[in-house]
């Protein structure tokens, strides 16, 4: 296993509560190229992934979308994929494409039908059948499911527990929120993992699963806490706490490196989150979820990214 001595020795110090930080995960991740071997730099691709899947559903349902530098996928590579599989071709050979795109494209293919001209958009197809039933999970959070699955197959054991630690954590207070307002959690879950299936078929209060996560208290007392601000700030701060415990022993591995990237990018994060648009933005996420919107749920997704 690798060891990065001169490369952790030399990060600054840093906090959650850090009102800047000394670089942005895109030059921490330029700053890694040419220092990490080949198999842990792939591990550190596979963080940035999700600004891909951002880039997927945007460039999907809006192609003038102007995608996320982050992500390294372009529209051309994913018009690509979706084009071959739309014809039933064998998909273009392109490393940067994980394989669930490859799964992601075909049910949407299979789901939604495509426009002969452009190979995505059908609105005027879907308006026109009234009677056509929605899939209560949105493209967005298929995808998002698609690629924990993915992470969590991770050889690395550190990488595939912190992708499942920030499964559960989301599932879990998403199922109390919809226990809460009354709404069908199942609608609401993601992913297939075992934590996931319990949320969707156990009523009980800690939904059978306080003997599993050791972290369930935790959670349950964060969904308690009323002012949101303070609420996410608690959640970053048991995922903050997760990485110092578990990256204890290995300080100069690619774990405490990769927790590096995600403690920056969590700084970051506050550094741009407004208190004020945090709170009116989760009303108008429950308003969207008790009404049953599926168009009001996405636009709010669309413009609220974490």
């Amino acid at each position: 296993m690798s060891k990065y001595y001169c490369l952790v020795a030399g990060l600054p110090n840093i906090s959650l509560d850090d009102s800047k930080v000394p670089f942005t995960i895109s030059d921490f991740r330029a700053e890694l190229e040419g220092i990490l071997t080949s198999s842990d730099k792939k591990l550190i691709d596979l963080f940035f992934l999700k600004f891909d899947n951002k880039n997927l559903i945007e460039q999907l349902l809006h192609p003038d979308y102007d995608p996320d530098e982050r992500g390294s996928i372009t529209y051309d590579e994913f018009m690509a994929l979706f084009k071959a599989l739309k014809k039933g071709k064998k998909p273009p050979k392109n490393e940067k494409i994980p394989s669930y795109f490859v799964e992601f494209f075909k049910l949407y293919i299979k789901e939604e039908g495509t426009d002969e001209e452009d190979g995505v958009d059908r609105e005027e197809d879907e308006e026109d059948d009234e009677n056509a039933i929605p899939h209560p999970i949105s493209w967005e959070d298929r995808l998002s499911g698609l690629y924990y699955a993915y992470a969590m197959k991770c050889r690395n054991g550190f990488f595939a527990q912190w992708y499942e630690l920030n499964l559960n954590i989301n599932n879990i207070l998403t199922a109390i929120t919809a226990k809460k307002y009354g709404l069908n959690k199942t609608d609401y879950i993601v992913g297939d993992n075992a934590i996931a299936q319990l949320l969707r078929t156990s009523n009980a209060k800690d939904f059978d699963i306080g003997d599993s996560l050791e972290y369930l208290p935790d959670l349950q007392r964060i969904a308690e806490e009323a002012d949101l601000y303070v609420r996410e700030k608690k959640i970053d701060q048991l995922k903050w706490e997760w990485l110092e415990n578990n990256t204890f022993f290995t300080p100069f591995d690619i774990e405490s490196v990769f927790a590096y990237l995600l403690k920056v990018e969590m700084i970051e994060r506050w550094m741009l989150l407004d208190k004020a648009k945090g709170e009116k933005t989760f009303r108008e996420l429950i308003g969207a979820m008790k009404k049953g919107s599926d168009n009001a749920l996405e636009e709010f997704k669309r413009n609220n990214k974490k």
